[in-house]
């Protein structure tokens, strides 16, 4: 792979109309404003990210999340692309100075696709063909479509919204750069190759649009594998995801007093390098609020993985671009700050992932999904019944449940449900079971 190939802004669906636009505003930038200014962006806060959504104490929901991740995701990009320049000065024409917007973009983008209530939307979607009763749909499907539904991931979902031509949409969807595309696939290859981890990049229907920008940007299979490499902006794209959410939760989690204010302290001080503590210690003395305290270090936290994964990106470039980079940015950094990363990240699966409202959100949200996709694939499949049309007039035109392949109808019902806000899809679902009626 090379940085010259690799950040193309030609646009999915526009190809043959690409426009050397003459004013300040990069189509990269133009990619950021796009989605920021777009209605399933917008959902995004009524959708989970970890807790519940806010009552008395407001915690992070994905809009919140997809902000701050692209906020760090700039950081990155903007580092990474200043240290390079300077590596590589030859590449000064090149829109090499551009990764922070392409990775600013991408983040923004990231869990368009999630499905409400994150990701026990995501297991029950999957768990219905595997084990409930899409099972008898099996025989409708080959078997790359059957392992589209039956590992159904955000992720995926995400490349397919941004891409997918709905009904009475433009080609190309979004129509976004292809350097900004393939920063948000962080599994190049598709459902059927996922192996025993159940993560993809893309469905059946996007195979296309994937393997067009794939041989765009040179993102070829490596020797030894048939699938496709990373695009190495994926990396930064994921250290944003994963220094966020880490960081972000334990606050989150402080906030709702699942971590005392010593625990908080402890876990973000040992993210902190040693020398860093006593101005940490002098700022507390003026700073007596403990809020204020925990935002500081939380901070500093986030600054020094930054910098870690930047360092580690450009130390580890030419591995990056041969495909040979194994596991993520985090796994790579310094080992005392990786130490204290993966305590905090052990802490988090004791004390937060397992809290009882965290469970309790999971289990009603599964709950939730599995009955509504029961309900519409039912009526996509059999829309002669009377109550499927009744289910049926509720979707958007943009949704063909009335495609003549099974495999279409079904992604069809997917789209509709993955788009809905965990508030609309636990209204919908109280209207369906009768325990809420619209004011008369």
């Amino acid at each position: 792979m090379n940085w010259a190939q690799l950040l193309s802004n030609k646009r999915l669906g526009q190809e043959e109309l690409h426009i050397d636009r003459k004013d300040d505003r990069t189509e990269f930038k133009r990619d950021y404003d796009r989605l920021i200014f777009s209605a399933p962006f917008r959902r995004l806060q009524n959708k989970t990210q970890v807790f519940p959504l806010p009552g008395s104490v407001f915690v992070h929901n994905r809009l919140t999340h997809s902000l701050e991740v692209a906020s760090v995701g700039r950081s990155l990009g903007d580092d990474v692309a200043r240290l390079l320049l300077d590596k590589h000065p030859e590449l000064a024409d090149t829109h090499l100075s551009e990764i922070g917007s392409i990775v600013s973009a991408a983040c923004l983008a990231h869990d368009m696709g999630n499905p409400p209530f994150g990701h026990s939307g995501e297991r029950a979607i999957a768990s219905y063909f595997k084990e409930g009763n899409g099972q008898q749909y099996r025989v409708l499907m080959n078997d790359e479509e059957w392992a589209d539904v039956t590992h159904f991931d955000g992720n995926a979902n995400a490349f397919r919204l941004l891409t997918h031509t709905f009904k009475g949409r433009r080609p190309g969807g979004f129509v976004m750069t292809y350097a900004t595309l393939a920063a948000i696939v962080k599994y190049p290859w598709p459902a059927i190759q996922c192996g025993k981890k159940p993560k993809f990049g893309f469905f059946q229907q996007e195979k296309e649009s994937y393997r067009r920008i794939a041989e765009e940007l040179g993102l070829q299979p490596t020797a030894d594998s048939a699938k496709g490499m990373r695009h190495p902006l994926v990396y930064l794209v994921e250290a944003a995801d994963d220094i966020c959410y880490e960081i972000m939760d334990i606050e989150d989690a402080h906030k709702l007093r699942l971590l005392t204010t010593e625990e908080t302290k402890q876990l973000l001080f040992s993210l902190i390098p040693q020398d860093h503590h006593a101005r940490a210690h002098a700022i507390f003395e003026h700073v007596t609020d403990t809020n204020e305290q925990i935002v500081y270090l939380r901070s500093s936290a986030i600054g020094t993985l930054e910098r870690e994964c930047v360092r580690t990106f450009v130390e580890h470039e030419q591995e990056i671009l041969d495909g040979k980079f194994t596991g993520s940015l985090v796994d790579h950094i310094s080992s005392n700050v990786r130490e204290a990363y993966e305590r905090c990240q052990k802490v988090s699966v004791q004390k937060i992932y397992r809290s009882k409202d965290v469970l309790d959100i999971e289990l009603a949200g599964y709950r939730i999904i599995s009955q509504l996709i029961d309900l519409f694939t039912d009526a996509a499949m059999y829309p002669e019944k009377e109550y499927s049309k009744l289910l049926l007039a509720r979707v958007s035109s943009q949704y063909e449940v009335d495609a003549p392949e099974p495999y279409s109808r079904i992604m069809a019902v997917l789209d509709y449900l993955s788009g809905m806000t965990d508030v609309f899809a636990l209204d919908l679902y109280r209207k369906i079971n009768g325990e809420s009626l619209p004011m008369i």
